[in-house]
């Protein structure tokens, strides 16, 4: 995957409730040599959420100027909102040897893979699913976060972003949490490995 000159970078996708985000924070807990990046997005601020840690947060006008600039790797707009990748951030650390995950939608993730196409060094990707979608409606409810029109929203989503799970390199279904974290973390490390 990686070449002695530039780091790796790993995309990661799932449907909202899947367990992503979790499974991201705990593997980069206990991998310091690997770091986030951070989307830019037009939705709002979750509570506990701050501008610059999980998101840069802007509004729609100055996120469309970005896009018509080409400052993005990727882009999408997902549940009504816009989510994109700055490309000279993720050029930079790739070039200075850092190892970057992303987490993304799977449109997202077809636009980086044009992106690096023609190049030797291709992302590596990995698909998280839940075990059913009763339990991932169990999970989204859970999180109490999000208004009923946007649960319904998120789960006739997933149904569809589900149906891209083949496009990836690697799926794992989080069933139980540990079991999960343990496959990420054999993935992330293969991803590290020369092909």
């Amino acid at each position: 995957m990686s070449e002695p000159n530039r780091g790796v970078l790993l995309m990661v996708a799932a449907p909202s409730g899947a367990g992503k985000s979790s499974l991201v924070n705990a593997f980069l807990k206990n991998n310091p040599d690997w770091q986030l990046s951070i989307s830019t997005t037009t939705r709002p601020p979750r509570p506990g959420e701050r501008h610059g840690r999980e998101y840069f947060f802007t509004d729609r006008e100055s996120f469309e100027t970005q896009r018509q600039s080409g400052a993005f790797l990727e882009w999408a707009e997902v549940h009504g909102n816009f989510y994109g990748t700055s490309r000279a951030w993720i050029d930079s650390q790739l070039a200075q040897h850092h190892n970057v995950i992303l987490e993304i939608d799977w449109q997202g993730a077809r636009q980086i893979r044009a992106h690096f196409s023609g190049e030797p060094v291709r992302p590596k990707s990995v698909f998280i699913l839940p075990p059913t979608l009763p339990e991932l409606e169990q999970r989204l409810r859970s999180r109490g976060q999000d208004s009923e029109a946007v649960i319904q929203k998120r789960l006739a989503a997933a149904q569809d972003e589900m149906t891209h799970a083949d496009e990836f390199d690697y799926v794992i279904i989080n069933q139980d949490f540990s079991a999960a974290l343990s496959e990420f973390n054999r993935f992330a490390e293969q991803a590290l490995k020369p092909f």
